[in-house]
């Protein structure tokens, strides 16, 4: 099964997961569970009462109590994962899929709407074509409410870079609906993080105030994924391992930041010196699978970050360095020094 950042799998028991990066074991699929079955929960699809769980932490909290099947410790990446077996899979939803199905109805919500004016913005602004724009999160698998966020996912680097550049200067000259976050909607924005990762509300502030990949249009919140086309992934599972050597605050400067607006995204470092925890040499990155990690840095600026600490051996090139893993625990953070 060919499935990347941005999809979301449902199995037979109707429990929905959102893939998490490119590069997946052979026959299962890294992927949080994001909806499950609940008798109290407060979003409805066909007949059927769904909760949904945000934190990671409170993901693998469900997963050991209710899923605990999903839970597999991954020898390549030195972790434990929740991978979900291709079998188990009942609906693979597609965002470019989704995206076409909305553009084909004839009945949509307010939201739905919505987030098709978004799409079709984003095509013509940035003059890509429509086999490389989708729609993920909640829309996509119609368990959306009222107040949801319009996710959109963007592939391919080229169409990735023309959208950033198009909704920069949409951002900037306030046109088309599309508005950058007020002080309001930060302090929102970091209630909602802030159990999740940890950062000040000023350098939260700091940070996410220069970012394009999120903002409002016509009103509602939205947030795009970059990913990068199938052509562009040229790792397989197993091309590179990850050892867990412990965890690490250091400080260092981005010296390339060409990856940050994609998903994974990865921070080139140089002059890392560590702070606390454990000391490695040649560490020479930092990376996040996790969306709201994009854009935290730029090129010449210093950084301080927080994190797990892999040890990772590239069998394809040949090669060993460290890196500083950022999203698996509430307490990771990258923060301008």
């Amino acid at each position: 099964m060919e499935a990347r950042e941005g999809d979301l799998l449902e199995t037979e028991a109707r429990v929905l997961f959102d893939v998490k990066g490119l590069v997946h074991p052979p026959s299962r699929v890294i992927a949080f569970i994001r909806y499950f079955p609940y008798e109290t929960g407060e979003r409805t699809r066909s007949g059927v009462t769904y909760g949904k769980v945000y934190s990671l932490s409170k993901r693998y909290e469900l997963l050991r109590k209710r899923f605990p099947q999903y839970l597999v410790y991954d020898t390549v990446f030195d972790e434990m994962l929740c991978e979900v077996p291709v079998q188990d899979i009942k609906k693979h939803h597609k965002p470019i899929e989704i995206l076409r199905e909305l553009r084909n109805s004839q009945r949509l919500d307010t939201l739905e709407d919505k987030a098709l004016q978004l799409a079709r913005l984003l095509r013509s602004e940035a003059n890509i074509p429509w086999n490389a724009i989708g729609i993920s999160g909640s829309i996509a698998v119609n368990l959306h409410t009222p107040t949801s966020d319009i996710d959109l996912v963007v592939y391919g680097s080229e169409n990735c870079r023309k959208v950033y550049a198009a909704f920069n200067k949409m951002l900037n000259n306030r046109k088309q609906f599309v508005e950058a976050y007020t002080e309001e909607d930060f302090k929102r924005l970091f209630d909602f993080r802030s159990k999740d990762t940890a950062a000040s509300f000023e350098d939260f502030v700091r940070t996410e105030s220069r970012k394009v990949l999120q903002g409002a249009f016509m009103g509602t919140d939205y947030f795009m994924r970059f990913v990068k086309d199938w052509t562009e992934i040229h790792e397989k599972y197993g091309d590179v391992h990850y050892k867990n050597i412990g965890y690490a605050k250091i400080s260092a400067i981005v010296v390339d930041d060409s990856e940050a607006i994609f998903t994974p995204c990865t921070y080139k470092i140089e002059n890392g010196k560590t702070i606390e925890g454990v000391k490695s040499e040649l560490i020479t990155e930092i990376v996040s699978f996790r969306g709201r990690f994009c854009e935290q840095a730029r090129v010449g600026e210093t950084i301080i970050a927080q994190g797990k600490l892999e040890k990772v051996t590239d069998d394809r090139l040949n090669c060993k360095y460290s890196r500083i893993l950022l999203g698996n625990k509430p307490s990771d953070f990258m923060i301008l020094a």
